[in-house]
């Protein structure tokens, strides 16, 4: 166990941006020598086999994963898993290197438990992470490959940066994630639209046999939403992640007017999006919940909505490392309490 709430005052004294990058210093080191994190790893990773799944071709020891955005260039692999995630999911990768948004660009809302970040996409660009995940995949646990286009790709040429990533990515990951609803890049939520998903998804699906799943906002009108979801599924797209940051800076006081808000304010708003998309795809898709989760109980409730993953990030930063494990041991007991031998058995329970 780490006492967290010992040293996060001394973490919150940083910018976000430089406690991500001492975080992210550890977090490497891992995969220099694994030998001193084993017990943190035999502690924190929660195998149990009521929490196994086969998704994608793969076995996901427990549905907790980590969202894009923490690991943008594929640095923390091995480190993610001895946190106890089931699963990780890199990036956003563009094509090209990109420096993201000018500093500051990350800030916190400690009252609200809640992170503004306007990031934009920096990560050390497609080949470098390529050499990386060379070397790590296939990992023994799975691994997403989160892609977006770069800043300077005008929306007309949107689609090329898309379909140049899937063929550079190919094989080297479990699965894709299309992103177009970051709020830091300029127009890319514009892309949320039928004909870009149409024609993006007839490319790709013809690039690759990895599985392709679709990202979006939670700032869209619900039957919106619906719509477009239900039109990336019959286009090809093997699953959708609900949701992306909220530009609602009503959620906390004093916002930034930059940057998009994770964290526990996005929490009903995530949930509520998912909720519509789950009534009309549970059962024809995969369906990943991320946004707000923080505990076994919300964890729990986005299963039973329809969710066969879920994904943390921002809690992290609040919480600590223990989250992750706290999270799959209440699973877990949640999961005996209601008589199931198996989590898939609670997939959309609430569906049925």
């Amino acid at each position: 166990m780490i006492n967290y709430e010992a040293i996060k005052p001394l973490l919150f004294k940083l910018q976000p941006e430089n406690a991500h990058h001492l975080a992210e210093c550890v977090l490497r080191l891992p995969d220099i020598c694994q030998i001193p994190f084993n017990p943190f790893l035999k502690s924190h990773f929660i195998a149990d086999d009521i929490l196994n799944q086969e998704l994608f071709g793969r076995t996901f020891l427990n549905p907790v994963g980590l969202g894009a955005g923490f690991d943008k260039n594929a640095t923390m692999i091995r480190g993610m898993q001895i946190l106890g995630f089931g699963y990780t999911e890199i990036g956003t990768v563009t094509p090209k290197p990109q420096d993201g948004n000018p500093k500051p660009r990350m800030f916190r809302h400690v009252e609200e438990e809640t992170l503004q970040n306007a990031m934009g996409f920096n990560n050390e660009g497609a080949y470098k992470v390529i050499k990386r995940l060379k070397k790590r995949f296939p990992f023994t646990t799975p691994i997403g490959i989160n892609i977006g286009k770069n800043k300077i790709t005008p929306e007309s040429e949107a689609i090329n940066d898309y379909t140049h990533l899937i063929k550079s990515f190919d094989g080297l990951g479990d699965y894709f994630v299309i992103n177009i609803s970051s709020p830091n890049t300029p127009g890319l939520r514009d892309l949320q639209n039928e004909e870009f998903i149409g024609k993006l998804f007839a490319e790709a699906k013809a690039l690759t046999d990895m599985p392709i799943l679709l990202k979006i906002a939670p700032d869209m009108a619900l039957e919106d939403a619906v719509t477009l979801t239900k039109m990336a599924v019959e286009k090809g797209a093997d699953g959708i992640i609900a949701t992306n940051t909220t530009i609602d800076y009503s959620l906390v006081n004093n916002p930034k007017d930059i940057g998009g808000l994770s964290g526990a304010v996005l929490k009903e708003k995530s949930f509520k999006i998912f909720e519509a998309i789950a009534k009309e795809l549970y059962g024809k898709t995969i369906l990943i919940s991320v946004g707000g989760i923080d505990s076994a109980e919300e964890a729990y409730k986005r299963i039973k909505a329809g969710a066969s993953l879920v994904q943390i990030y921002s809690g992290l930063v609040f919480h600590g490392p223990d989250m992750i494990m706290n999270i799959n041991k209440g699973l877990v007991e949640l999961l005996k309490a209601d008589g199931y031998t198996n989590i898939t058995q609670a997939i959309g329970a609430d569906r049925k």
